[in-house]
């Protein structure tokens, strides 16, 4: 786990102050940890400011997408209005000060959808789908959503803290003679 720090206006990364700049409607909140730099945005900013990190910033390889279900932690979920899930974006820079930085984006129960960066990064779409698979998060505009760990067939979303810890009757109903034949 890390540590997050308070930035102070003397000790401000500088992509920090570049997103200020550009998006301060856009972001929630700003921290800096151990590898770089986290950052919380709203929704309806996200893919203008990957697409600036991108772009503006060479922000040029997409590590990895993923998301995180805070139901259980009361003190997250009232920091972004009751958004029980966070899309985690991790990025990296060959170039610059700090290397790292992760988007975080709070996602409501009730409206599980964020934009597609897949015109960003063509890498976002085995991660997209994955993150659609765990936790049922879909991504607007996405060419091909559909599960890509789970079977088709299969109910629910796995990653999810709802989700019981000894399945649903999977494994009684697996046969694995039959699959792995």
């Amino acid at each position: 786990m890390t540590e997050e720090k308070e930035i102070t206006e003397d000790t401000t990364p500088l992509v920090i102050q570049q997103l200020r700049e550009k998006f301060a409607d856009g972001l929630l909140s700003d921290a800096e940890v151990n590898n770089g730099v986290a950052v919380v945005v709203n929704k309806d900013n996200l893919y203008a400011i990957l697409e600036y990190l991108k772009t503006d910033l060479a922000y040029s390889m997409l590590l990895d997408i993923t998301a995180v279900d805070n139901s259980n932690l009361e003190e997250e979920l009232m920091k972004y209005d009751y958004a029980r899930f966070m899309v985690v974006y991790h990025l990296y820079t060959f170039e610059g000060e700090t290397p790292r930085i992760r988007i975080k984006v709070p996602v409501n129960d009730k409206d599980l959808i964020v934009p597609s960066i897949i015109n960003l990064w063509k890498g976002a779409n085995w991660l997209e789908r994955e993150t659609y698979d765990m936790f049922g998060i879909q991504f607007e505009g996405h060419p091909n959503l559909e599960r890509i760990l789970m079977p088709n067939e299969f109910e629910g979303h796995p990653l999810r803290k709802d989700y019981p810890l000894r399945g649903r009757g999977e494994r009684e109903r697996f046969n694995f003679d039959k699959q792995n034949a």
